[in-house]
């Protein structure tokens, strides 16, 4: 689930200068909610989720810590938003990727090179962890949901492709959906984790080679 903190990382190697705070002039609406996701995606990759505070967010955007909480109402909101954000922008660079990948082979390449977090304590794998390990009401499960199957689509629709074009075995999509999908969040945790294995394997290559394996036609070797 990630190659993607780069919504938030790609100014983390230095921070950004806060925006002065003027209570007269506080942002509204959607000028607000984007200042504030910035603030907070540019401190995840600084400080990690666990140490970010409300404070720091309005700091960072030059909002008061009341108007942040009246726009958000608590953290697992906002981390939750960060999250639906972060997600899209990743979307958006997988598909224009995969516009440009020249058979259905490219595009699981890419599929798995997106997943999988790109080292141990990715930021944008992190902040999946944390905001699933939080309990939700109704609409942010629906949130989740949606954004955990918009992975199994994407997946399905190159399974499909790829079928149909004869240059993938024609498996139970849904089911191998499933495994392939659990597989590679299994493989994510133990990056995550940094687990020795990976230290000198890649884990990218280690998981298409068994998609690959199973996707083969008939009579190929």
């Amino acid at each position: 689930m990630t190659g993607a903190a780069d919504a938030g990382s790609r100014g983390a190697s230095r921070p950004a200068a806060r925006v002065p705070t003027d209570r007269k002039r506080q942002p509204s609406g959607d000028e607000a909610r984007g200042r504030a996701m910035r603030a907070a995606i540019g401190l995840i990759a600084e400080k990690g989720t666990a140490a970010l505070r409300m404070s720091d967010i309005a700091a960072r955007a030059g909002m008061s810590t009341g108007h942040i909480l009246y726009h958000f109402g608590k953290k697992d909101r906002l981390l939750l938003e960060v999250l639906a954000w972060s997600q899209a922008d990743l979307w958006a660079r997988f598909q224009e990727a995969a516009d440009r990948a020249a058979s259905p082979a490219e595009k699981l390449d890419l599929f798995v090179r997106f997943y999988l977090p790109r080292h141990q304590g990715d930021d944008r794998y992190a902040l999946w962890t944390q905001v699933l390990a939080q309990r939700h009401d109704e609409a942010g499960r629906h949130v989740l949901t949606e954004l955990l199957d918009g992975w199994d689509e994407r997946l399905e629709a190159i399974l499909r492709e790829g079928r149909d074009l004869g240059h993938f075995a024609d498996v139970d999509i849904p089911e191998f959906t499933i495994r392939a999908v659990a597989m590679l969040s299994g493989i994510s945790e133990d990056v995550m984790f940094g687990r020795s294995r990976w230290q000198h394997a890649s884990a990218h290559a280690f998981a298409l080679a068994a998609l690959e394996r199973e996707l083969r036609p008939t009579g190929q070797g």
